[in-house]
C-alpha cells in the first residue's frame, strides 16, 4: 500500500485472471513454454461478417464523438436481439451501450449502491463482480453453493443471505468461473424469494449467453414481476469473440439507464465508434452465425471433463454453459509435491505454474477456495497437452 495513493486503489485486488495472463506472458518472455488456460478469451477470429462491417465504417468516414448512451440504430438493433433472443421488450431510453459489459456493470455500482449497501454475490462469482462493488462503497456477501449443486445458489440460501442492507443481486448464467446455466424454473425460485424484498435490484450478467448447451436462455428480466428490478447486462465479447474491440450494453429500467448514461458521460463518454458499426451487424445476424464456435466448445468441453476424469483427486460437474471447469481440488490441501506444500487454490494454481507451466486461475478470486477455474477457449491441441502435464505433476 502506498499512502499516497487513494485508500480506494489501495484497497482494491488486482484481477486474478489479469494477473495469471500477465505472469504467464512474463514467463514466456523468459523461454517458459506456458500454456494459458486462464483467460476468458475466445480462440477464434472475429466473423467476417463482422469484419466486414467495420471496414466499411471506416471507409464511410466514422470517426467524430459517438452519443454517449450508443447509437441509434445500434440501441436499435439491441432492442431488437433483447426480442428476438430473450423475449425482452426495451425502449431506446432504456438502452446504454459501454465499453464493454465491464463498463456496464461499473456504471451499474456507481448508480446503484451508497456506502454501506450490501451487494449479494452467488459464489463462485466473476473476480470482478466484488471489486466493482467495494469501489462503490458497497460490501460483498458472498452466498456459498458447491460442485454437488452444479455451483447454483438455492432460494433457501438466497434468502438467508438478505438484511436491510441488500441493495443489488449480480450474478451470472451461464456463469463465469463455473459454467453454470440456471434454467427458467430455477430462477423463478430465485424470484420467488426477491418479490418479498422490493427493494433489491438484480443485475443479470448474460454476457456467455449464446455459449449454452442445454437449448434454452432463460433472462431474470422475463418474469413480469421482476422485470422492473432486473438490469439486463449483455455484449459481444464472448459470443463473437471481439474482446478487444470493448461493446457492452445494458436494457434496464429507465431511471436506471438515464443514471447509467449520466455517470459515463462524466467518465469516458461514448463507445468506440467504428467497434459500434461492427456490433450492429454481429446482432443483426442470427445467432446461427455463430453456432460454429459454439459447437468446438462443447466438443472442447467433453475433451478436458474425459482427460481431468483421468486424474486422481479431481472432482469435476458437467458445466452447461460458457468455456471453464471449475474442479474441486481440496484432495490435495496439505500435500507436497514436487516440493511444494498444497495449503489452497492459490498454492495449486501456482504449483501448475510453475511445474507443469500451465496457467489457470485460483477459485479464491472466485469466491471458491477449493477450486481453480480452467478455460478451455484454446485449441484442443494445447488442452490435451495441458492435461497431460498437470497429471504428470500431480502424479
Amino acid at each position: 500500500m502506498n499512502p499516497k495513493l487513494s485508500d480506494r486503489v489501495n484497497n482494491m485486488a488486482t484481477s486474478a485472471t489479469l494477473a495469471m495472463a500477465a505472469k504467464a506472458r512474463e514467463l514466456r518472455a523468459e523461454g517458459r513454454d506456458i500454456i494459458g488456460l486462464s483467460l476468458g478469451e475466445p480462440d477464434f477470429t472475429v466473423p467476417e461478417f463482422v469484419k466486414d462491417a467495420a471496414i466499411q465504417a471506416v471507409k464511410d468516414d466514422y470517426h467524430a464523438y459517438t452519443p454517449v448512451d450508443g447509437y441509434v440504430d445500434l440501441k436499435q438493433a439491441i432492442i431488437t436481439k433483447f426480442k428476438r433472443d430473450n423475449q425482452l421488450e426495451y425502449t431506446l431510453p432504456q438502452i446504454v451501450v459501454s465499453t464493454g459489459a465491464k463498463q456496464s456493470i461499473a456504471n451499474l455500482a456507481q448508480v446503484l449502491i451508497n456506502e454501506g449497501d450490501e451487494v449479494l454475490l452467488p459464489a463462485p462469482y466473476w473476480v470482478s463482480y466484488s471489486d466493482i462493488g467495494k469501489v462503490a462503497g458497497g460490501k460483498g456477501v458472498p452466498i456459498a453453493t458447491g460442485i454437488e449443486n452444479d455451483f447454483k445458489v438455492t432460494p433457501e440460501a438466497l434468502e438467508a443471505a438478505i438484511t436491510p442492507k441488500s441493495k443489488i443481486l449480480i450474478y451470472s448464467s451461464p456463469c463465469n468461473p463455473s459454467g453454470s446455466v440456471y434454467s427458467k424454473a430455477e430462477l423463478r425460485a430465485l424470484a420467488d424469494v426477491l418479490v418479498k424484498y422490493p427493494d433489491i435490484i438484480v443485475v443479470s450478467d448474460e454476457i456467455y449467453e449464446h455459449i449454452n448447451f442445454t437449448g434454452e436462455h432463460a433472462s431474470m428480466a422475463q418474469f413480469p414481476d421482476m422485470y422492473d428490478r432486473t438490469v439486463t447486462v449483455n455484449g459481444v465479447s464472448k459470443a463473437y469473440a471481439m474482446t478487444g474491440w470493448r461493446i457492452g450494453y445494458i436494457g434496464a429500467p429507465e431511471y436506471i439507464a438515464r443514471a447509467c448514461n449520466k455517470m459515463q458521460g462524466q467518465v469516458t463518454s461514448g463507445a468506440n465508434c467504428i467497434a459500434q458499426r461492427a456490433t450492429i451487424a454481429a446482432l443483426e445476424n442470427p445467432p446461427s452465425k455463430i453456432q460454429y464456435m459454439v459447437d468446438a466448445f462443447r466438443n472442447r468441453r467433453k475433451l478436458v471433463l474425459d482427460l481431468l476424469s483421468e486424474i486422481p483427486g479431481i472432482k469435476t460437474n458437467e458445466p452447461e454453459g460458457a468455456f471453464y471447469v471449475f474442479p474441486d481440488i481440496s484432495f490435495y490441501f496439505g500435500k507436497t509435491i514436487q516440493g511444494v506444500h498444497i495449503e489452497n487454490a492459490s498454492d495449486f494454481a501456482l504449483l501448475l505454474l510453475d511445474k507443469a507451466n500451465v496457467a489457470t486461475v485460483t477459485g479464491e478470486a472466485f469466491g471458491s477456495p477449493n477450486c481453480i477455474r480452467i478455460s478451455y477457449a484454446a485449441s484442443e491441441e494445447d488442452i490435451t497437452e495441458a492435461m497431460k502435464r498437470i497429471k504428470t505433476v500431480l502424479s
